[in-house]
């Protein structure tokens, strides 16, 4: 990082929504930045793959002042200088950074552009992944900006592949010959509109999954999710506990297919370029899809895709991937 300028960014506090601007934050490095990253605690294994600083941000409003302060002055960065983004809609999050000396660049919400050196108004519409591409722009004055990729183009650490490739062989998942496994994640934390991000269907169709399609499947729980579904030994569906984000998306990319909630580990495993199958409920796909080069979205106008329309588009896929496999060799 010899001779780029620092830049200190304030992530955003769920794993989606790092992911997604994980493109913007790839622009400003190619403009020659060297990212300072302060987000939650799931963040350094989440961006173990890319060649960025990221500290685990502070517990507290004060405390988070002054983790902020002593950033900006270990990077010799004068008070009130602009190299900072907020990519959180917070007033706290614009309070932070100007009391911590720095004059960030954010989204005007929340009437905190008093607080902000640059600002511009929150996008209505287009995705989300846009959305932080425009705060980028912003902060590098983009007189055109250049458009938003497709896809997001993401690094895997080569210790997490190594760990998830012994994973993989201590549960006899990666012989030659065999079938591969389905990756699932059938956890989503919060709900959007007050309506559950859960598949309510996904409990039955993991407890079938390996006699429908003869693929073992793949749980990795977080922190108090391990007791959320329990299956019969028939079910073939293996639990894999305390496994970071990291190691998660090196075995995303190992998976046959991943079917996920509307959750940040499915965005994060359509980022690796895994075959992602995203079940959505009540989330808007045009705000909040999955960006990937193999992904496949099942949302209705009213309700939820039956196990049956599920287990179609699953066979669907892994028949589309045989055959690519096949056309290869």
């Amino acid at each position: 990082m010899a001779g780029l300028k620092p830049l200190i960014v304030r992530l955003r506090n769920w794993v989606g929504d790092v992911v997604l601007s994980v493109p913007t934050l790839r622009r400003l490095e190619e403009q020659g930045y060297a990212l300072h990253l302060v987000g939650k605690g799931f963040a350094p294994a989440l961006l173990r793959g890319f060649d960025w600083r990221v500290y685990k941000l502070a517990p507290t409003f004060r405390t988070r002042v002054i983790q902020l302060r002593q950033l900006r002055r270990a990077l010799n960065q004068p008070e009130g200088g602009p190299d900072c983004i907020v990519f959180p809609y917070s007033l706290s999050s614009a309070l932070e950074a100007r009391l911590s000396g720095l004059r960030a660049c954010g989204f005007a919400t929340e009437g905190r552009q008093l607080f902000l050196g640059q600002s511009l108004p929150r996008p209505r519409a287009g995705h989300t992944l846009e959305e932080y591409w425009a705060l980028g722009s912003e902060f590098l004055h983009a007189p055109a900006p250049a458009p938003a990729p497709a896809c997001i183009q993401w690094r895997v650490a080569s210790e997490d592949v190594r760990q998830a490739s012994e994973l993989l062989g201590q549960h006899h998942l990666s012989q030659p010959g065999s079938p591969g496994f389905i990756l699932a994640v059938p956890y989503a934390s919060g709900d959007f509109g007050g309506q559950s991000k859960h598949w309510p269907g996904f409990s039955g169709w993991l407890e079938t999954a390996y006699q429908t399609h003869g693929c073992p499947v793949v749980l990795c729980p977080g922190p108090g999710e391990e007791a959320l579904y329990t299956f019969s030994d028939r079910s073939q569906v293996l639990t894999l506990p305390k496994v970071d984000l990291g190691v998660f998306a090196a075995l995303a990319q190992r998976a046959r297919l991943v079917i996920s909630n509307d959750t940040g580990p499915g965005h994060l495993a359509a980022a690796t370029g895994a075959a992602t199958l995203s079940l959505l409920g009540p989330t808007p796909i045009e705000r909040w899809g999955i960006r990937g080069l193999q992904t496949r979205t099942l949302q209705h106008q009213s309700g939820w895709p039956s196990i049956d329309e599920v287990n179609e588009s699953v066979t669907d896929m892994l028949r589309r991937l045989h055959t690519q496999d096949h056309q290869r060799s």
